[in-house]
C-alpha cells in the first residue's frame, strides 16, 4: 500500500487556548453548500504502557475513548460530514494485510484511524522560604492516517503533540493547592488532536464527492446519497466514465485514469429512512450510459 504522508510535529499549549470558533466552524456558516462525507473513524488506539495494569481491558482503553470522542465531536460540529459507526469495522481492518480486503463495505468514504503514541504527566515545584509552587504538566502525542476507500490508500498521516499544564502557588499559607487535575489528560490529547482536525477536513473536502448508481428499475435510475448529505430534488451532477486502470511501475500501484464524462442527470425523488439507506431518483438531463456496466461510472459535483 502506498503511503502519501505530510509530516509534521506541532506543539501547542492548552493554556493558551482562547475562546473563539475554529475556521473550519466557521467556515460551514457561508451559504455555499457543501455535499457531506461519510467518515468512519475507525478505531483510536492507546500505543502508551500509561494506565495499563494487570487488569488492563484494550477493548475499553479510557484515554482511546477520550481521544476517539473529542475527534468525532470535532469533526461532527464542521458540518462537513456524516461519521458512521460499523460493528464489523474492526473485523474489516484486521482483514487489512489481505489484497483482497474490500473498504466499500464499509460504506464510507473515508476512514480515520488514531492512536496515542505519547503520554506522560509530572510535576515540577519550588519551595522557598515563604512560598510554595507548584506545577503540572500533561504531554500528549496522536497519530491520524487518513483512507481513501475507494482505493485503499493511506492519503494523509501526521503526528502532532499537545500538552496541558495547571499552576498552584502558596505564600505564607495563603493560596490554593490542589492535588492531580484528571481533565488536563483531556486537554492534551485535545490539543494534539486540534492540529490535525483541519488538515484532515482539508484532505476530505479537496477530493471531488463522489456517488454511484445503485440499479436501473422498469426504467427508474437510483443513484447512492440522499437528504442527510445535501442532496436536494432539482440538483445537478455530472456523470463521469471511469478512466482505464493502469500500473505504475514506479510504485507497482495500480492507478486509474482521469475518466471522462457521460452526462449529467438531476435529482428527482430522495429517499431512505437513515444514512446508510439513502438513495435518489434521478434523471439524465444531458447524454447517457451503458446501463449494463453502471459501475463503470460515477457521479461527481456539477462545479
Amino acid at each position: 500500500m502506498a503511503l502519501l504522508a505530510c509530516s509534521g510535529v506541532g506543539v501547542v499549549s492548552a493554556q493558551d487556548n482562547r475562546t473563539e470558533v475554529d475556521p473550519q466552524v466557521q467556515a460551514t456558516s457561508s451559504k455555499e453548500k457543501t455535499l457531506k462525507r461519510k467518515v468512519a473513524i475507525a478505531r483510536f488506539s492507546n500505543e502508551t504502557q500509561y494506565g495499563k495494569g494487570i487488569f488492563y481491558d484494550k477493548e475499553n482503553d479510557p484515554m482511546a475513548k477520550q481521544a476517539l470522542d473529542i475527534l468525532s465531536t470535532r469533526l461532527a460540529s464542521t458540518g462537513k460530514f456524516l461519521l458512521l459507526e460499523r460493528s464489523d469495522l474492526d473485523k474489516v481492518l484486521g482483514e487489512a494485510q489481505d489484497a483482497s480486503v474490500d473498504y466499500k463495505k464499509i460504506g464510507a468514504d473515508y476512514i480515520i484511524i488514531g492512536s496515542i503514541t505519547q503520554f506522560g504527566r509530572k510535576n515540577t515545584g519550588d519551595v522557598g522560604l515563604f512560598s510554595n509552587a507548584k506545577t503540572q504538566l500533561v504531554e500528549a502525542a496522536v497519530s491520524l492516517r487518513l483512507i481513501d476507500v475507494s482505493t485503499g490508500q493511506i492519503i494523509y498521516s501526521e503526528e502532532a503533540k499537545g500538552n496541558a499544564e495547571m499552576k498552584s502557588k502558596t505564600t505564607m499559607g495563603l493560596g490554593g493547592t490542589s492535588d492531580f487535575d484528571a481533565t488536563l489528560s483531556d486537554k492534551a490529547i485535545s490539543a494534539a488532536i486540534s492540529q490535525l482536525t483541519e488538515n484532515i477536513i482539508n484532505n476530505c473536502m479537496d477530493r471531488p464527492w463522489k456517488a454511484y448508481f445503485l440499479t436501473i428499475d422498469e426504467g427508474t435510475i437510483y443513484i447512492s446519497g440522499g437528504k442527510s448529505q445535501g442532496i436536494n430534488v432539482d440538483d445537478v451532477f455530472i456523470v463521469k466514465e471511469k478512466g482505464k486502470s493502469v500500473k505504475n511501475p514506479q510504485t507497482g500501484m495500480t492507478m486509474e485514469l482521469p475518466g471522462k464524462t457521460a452526462g449529467k442527470i438531476k435529482i428527482t425523488l430522495t429517499g431512505g429512512e437513515s444514512s446508510d439507506s439513502e438513495f435518489a431518483v434521478v434523471e439524465f438531463i444531458e447524454g447517457k450510459i451503458d446501463e449494463v456496466k453502471l459501475a463503470n461510472y460515477y457521479i461527481i459535483e456539477n462545479k
